[in-house]
């Protein structure tokens, strides 16, 4: 592997953690905009940004000073950031080899200071890094670094609190999956009983029985009572998966993965089409890490596709009396892989290679979305031809 190529130690754990925060990379802007712009005024330096690597982008969920929304991994300098040192400080990017000859180094930005520090939401796992960057050379006294070490411990626990956020708005869905099973268990019952009940008192009524009228009378009052409960409930269920932010449609979906992937996919003149069924395109489902196997999935094809070809994502909803299944066509005009790549990646496992534009492999992308797929219970099919592209088809159940 190249120096300037580095991989932690426990690359696929860390990737692993990244996913299961399931972050909308999309969607993090407003939530950190006051710590990044803390972060400049603390180190004096004009531009701080919050970034978040997975296999193979930088993604840069919130930013002060520069709008960027990423950049391919190989080209960052927070790769080093996340290697696992207390810190990662460059005085001068246009006198190290690894940065010289970056875009930002050597363009009309001519960056030249960067310190950065790592994001770990577990120990030895660092999923990004808070970082400072300047035109100027600077120096960062042990006050001020200290301080942004406060800001990136304020980082993380934002990142860990969104994701105990969602277990528990996850925990509150399965309660109220329980609620509407018992709802719909009592609401035959009672329908019956409210049923018989107004057989026998229409048979009371042509027989003049006064006290079994009145007994049957409450029967079918309380009955109904509990009837029109459990629609109550039935009805406010309905509801919550309309409007809950656990669920996406197909649209939703569509909209997300064109903001994020569609800029990597036009810097290598590659088209991205993505596709949905109009027919079930609004229909919501659970959203628990889509984004990271579509998003993957995608990043993988552009990778491995040349300038000039093309990536189709279709998106489905299969659905029958019992279950809801979510399935993910990608198919590209890419370099292909021979049958012992794909037993490989059914393996779970991938070594790394080098893409159709000389972007650095790092050997994990694939591995996460298997297993990620395993986790929901879901199934992976890849067929291939060497020369001729690939075919990844994803089935997920949405139980």
């Amino acid at each position: 592997m190249e120096d300037n190529q580095p991989i932690p130690a426990h690359e696929n754990e860390r990737v692993l953690s990244l996913a299961e925060l399931d972050i909308d990379y999309s969607g993090l802007k407003d939530n950190f905009k006051d710590l990044t712009e803390l972060a400049a005024r603390v180190a004096g330096t004009e531009i701080s940004l919050i970034n978040l690597i997975d296999s193979y982008t930088q993604w840069s969920v919130a930013s002060h000073g520069l709008d960027v929304d990423q950049m391919p991994r190989e080209e960052s300098v927070c790769q080093h950031t996340i290697m696992g040192e207390r810190s990662f400080e460059v005085p001068d990017l246009s006198d190290d080899d690894r940065f010289k000859d970056k875009f930002y180094v050597k363009g009309p930005l001519e960056l030249r200071y960067y310190f950065g520090l790592p994001l770990e939401v577990e120990p030895g796992r660092a999923v990004g890094a808070l970082c400072v960057m300047d035109s100027r050379r600077q120096q960062l006294d042990p006050e001020k670094v200290a301080m942004l070490r406060i800001i990136a411990d304020e980082i993380v626990n934002r990142l860990r609190s969104y994701k105990a956020i969602g277990d528990l708005k996850e925990q509150v869905k399965k309660v109220d999956e329980t609620r509407k099973k018992v709802a719909h268990d009592i609401r035959g019952p009672l329908a019956g009983i409210i049923g018989l009940s107004e057989v026998i008192s229409q048979q009371g009524q042509a027989n003049k029985l006064d006290e079994v009228l009145d007994f049957i009378a409450m029967i079918h009052k309380s009955s109904k009572s509990l009837l029109d409960l459990a629609d109550e409930i039935l009805s406010d269920d309905q509801a919550k998966l309309k409007t809950g932010d656990q669920y996406f449609n197909m649209l939703v979906l569509k909209e997300k993965l064109l903001r994020l992937y569609a800029p990597q996919a036009h810097g290598k003149e590659i088209a991205l089409h993505i596709e949905v069924n109009p027919e079930r395109a609004s229909i919501p489902f659970p959203k628990p890490k889509l984004m990271q196997i579509s998003g993957n999935l995608i990043s993988n094809a552009i990778k491995f596709t040349p300038r000039g070809g093309s990536i189709h994502v279709d998106f489905d909803l299969l659905t029958d009396v019992s279950s809801q299944k979510l399935k993910i066509l990608v198919t590209d005009t890419g370099e292909g892989m021979d049958e012992s790549v794909i037993q490989e990646i059914n393996q779970g496992g991938v070594k790394s290679r080098t893409g159709t534009a000389g972007e650095k492999g790092y050997g994990f992308g694939l591995s996460l979305v298997k297993h990620l797929i395993e986790q929901q219970k879901g199934q992976l099919r890849i067929s291939s031809t060497k020369g001729r592209g690939s075919r990844f088809e994803v089935i997920l159940p949405l139980d």
